[in-house]
Order: C-alpha cells, then structure tokens, then sequence
C-alpha cells in the first residue's frame, strides 16, 4: 500500500503539536520518523493507526480516504515499546489472537489460523517458543512475538513506537538488523517511531526528522547524516560544535581554523556558523595555535580532547581514534583546528556567549569590517 498526508495539523489545548505535516509513504518502504521528544512523532503514529483525529489535513492509503475508519477497519499492525502481549496466553495463542477476533466472514478456520501462527513462528525464529507464556521470554523473544502478532493478520501497514526502547544495547542491536531482513523479505510497509538516530539510519528506507510538530527534514540515511538541512536537524544529529566564521567566495575562514578540506559552499559572502560533529575536527599541533589543549581523556578506543580559544575562552570537544591522532598532543598544549567535514549555514541566530567571544578578535586586514561582523557576532 502507499500512504499520503496533506496539511495535518493537531492540537491538544493551546499546544500545537502537528504543524502542517505532508509526507507520502511508498509500497513496501520503510519510513522513520526521528525527532525528540515532543515533536509529534507518536502522535502522527496514532493517527496513522485510528487512535487518534487529526483537527485538519487529510489521511489516504491507496488513494482511499482513511480519517473515517475505525482502527479496527484499517487493517494495521501496531508493536508497542513494551510489547503489550496478553501474560496469560502462550506464543502462539498471542500470534493467533488477531485473527480469532477478526469478523466471522473474513475470520480463517481453526487450521488456517493454526498453519498462520506456524509460518510465522518459523519465519520469526522462534519455533521452540511456540508453548511459552510473556514471562518465561526475554526481551528480544517477546518483541519478536509482539512483531508476529502484528503480522500474523497481514495488515495494510505496520506501525512501530519506539520498537526496541526496552532492550538492552546488544538485543537491540541485533535485533534491528534482524528486523529489517524480516520486513524486507515480507515487503512490508513500515512507518516506525524513535529518538534513536542510529536505529533510524540502520533500519530505514528513507528517514523524516521532527521537530516542533513539523517535519524539517527528509531523505535517505545518508543525505540526512550528511547533508542536515537546518541548525535543527545539525544538532539533532550530533553537530554540537558550533564555530563562527565569515564567508568570502564560497569559503570559510575564521582565526585558529584551517576550513579547506570544506567545500566550497553557494552561500553569500558574510557572518556564518560552520557546525561540525567532535569526531570530524583534526587537532593539528602548531606552536602558534589558537587552541589550548584543556585536558586530554581516552576512552581506550579514542581520545576525547577539550580545547579553549585564548581570545574568547571558547571550549570546542574533538574526539578522534587513538591510534590515529597527530603526535605531539599534550596538555596545554596549543593546536590549530582542521574540520574534514561540516555543515556551514548563513548566521540568522545570537551564538552563544562564549562561542562569540572566541571570534571577537580581528583577523583580515579589513579591520573595520572585521569588528563590524565580530560585533554582529555577539549580537
């Protein structure tokens, strides 16, 4: 089936909580909407799902108009985060259940519900299971029963909250992989719900990031990791250093930083923001450097460096593998920074104090222009 959402707004009270969402689902794809939370993910999931009404905006799968159906006429699977399988009926009879209560003219024989429940125990992985209660199962196997019992009445479309927020970091691990191999093979369509961007990437055909009730971004894994397309999404995404710069054709320059393994950007000329991710920044050791090196820490893999800007008093974090750092890092210790990646946006906010004051210093022979942009910058 596909899906698509036109102009869906929701209110609870005076928080608007969808903000104009528009969004089309393909056949057999796999969709994650990942936001924080309070973006409106869930909620847009349960509306999906009949649990809840949009207060404008249209809902169509397959081009038929799904806002007056009931839940129970959509034909959706939904898999909960903490499963919600009945404790006192067995594996099996929690896969059959949503057959033995479908109407009576669509309702499968007892064998066919018998051979369905079989199909999907083998298809699951989980055979020997077939006789156990919820409580005899870790968390891993009742997710896989959650997920069977969804599928076992062939829905239109499966739904997922937040699938593996229960689990450990290993069963989540595998069992996301696990999970995809599944819902490819069964050409499923999928819209799943987490804050976890690494599940999101691992999983998902195609990923939607929320923020505030609206969507801000969607594309592939890679185009998002990459390519973030607001400060939003930058900082979702783990672009937590925040450097002011100024823009000349295409380039960015700022005192203590060496911006060329950046591309050059269509951007006009002036103040920006180059947002960078701690492990994409090189320390390179200069006797002149801007940067002190505050403290070194290693996490055994990797060295997690904290540096200050003599100017401003900055802080920056890098974090780079062990093995690969430049000899010669020491603390207190001065280096300049080299960014092997960033995203670069045209200033339309106040930074924060201290990320100003690294940058209120001239550094272009242009001094009255310069001050101009070190003051915009501290705006």
């Amino acid at each position: 089936m596909s899906m698509t959402i036109a102009h869906m707004s929701r209110r609870f009270g005076a928080t608007e909580v969808l903000r104009g969402i528009d969004l089309t689902v393909a056949r057999g794809e796999l969709v994650a909407l990942l936001g924080p939370s309070g973006s409106g993910k869930t909620t847009l999931l349960k509306i999906i799902a009949g649990l809840d009404w949009p207060d404008a905006g249209t809902l169509e799968v397959n081009g038929e108009d799904w806002l007056p159906k009931r839940a129970q006429e959509r034909r959706i699977g939904f898999v909960f985060q903490h499963y919600a399988l009945f404790a006192h009926m067995t594996v099996a009879e929690n896969i059959a259940f949503g057959l033995t209560v479908l109407p009576r003219a669509t309702r499968p024989s007892p064998r066919q519900i018998a051979d369905k429940v079989q199909e999907l125990l083998g298809f699951l992985q989980i055979p020997q299971l077939a006789g156990r209660y919820p409580a005899e199962l870790s968390g891993g196997q009742r997710q896989r029963v959650a997920l069977g019992r969804a599928m076992a009445i062939s829905p239109q479309l499966l739904l997922l909250d937040e699938p593996f927020g229960a689990l450990d970091a290993q069963v989540r691990r595998d069992l996301r992989r696990w999970l995809r191999e599944v819902l490819v093979q069964a050409g499923t369509t999928t819209v799943f719900v987490t804050h976890d961007q690494e599940e999101a990437f691992e999983l998902a055909d195609r990923v939607v990031v929320m923020g505030a009730g609206r969507i801000e971004q969607t594309g592939s894994p890679e185009e998002i990791h990459d390519h973030p397309a607001s400060p939003f999404v930058a900082r979702f995404l783990g672009m937590t250093v925040e450097l002011p710069v100024t823009l000349r054709a295409g380039r960015a320059e700022a005192p203590g930083i060496d911006a060329s393994a950046l591309a050059r950007v269509a951007m006009a000329d002036g103040a920006a923001t180059l947002f960078l991710r701690p492990s994409d920044i090189t320390p390179v050791p200069d006797p002149e450097g801007r940067f002190t090196i505050r403290t070194i820490a290693s996490t055994g893999a990797m060295l997690r460096l904290l540096l200050t800007d003599g100017a401003g008093g900055t802080e920056v974090e890098i974090e780079i593998p062990r093995r690969l750092a430049p000899a010669g890092l020491a603390e207190g210790g001065h280096v300049r920074l080299r960014p092997e990646a960033g995203r670069l946006f045209a200033r339309t906010e106040p930074l924060s104090q201290s990320a100003a004051g690294a940058f209120a210093t001239a550094h272009d022979p242009d001094a009255g222009r310069q001050t101009a942009l070190s003051k915009e910058f501290t705006r």
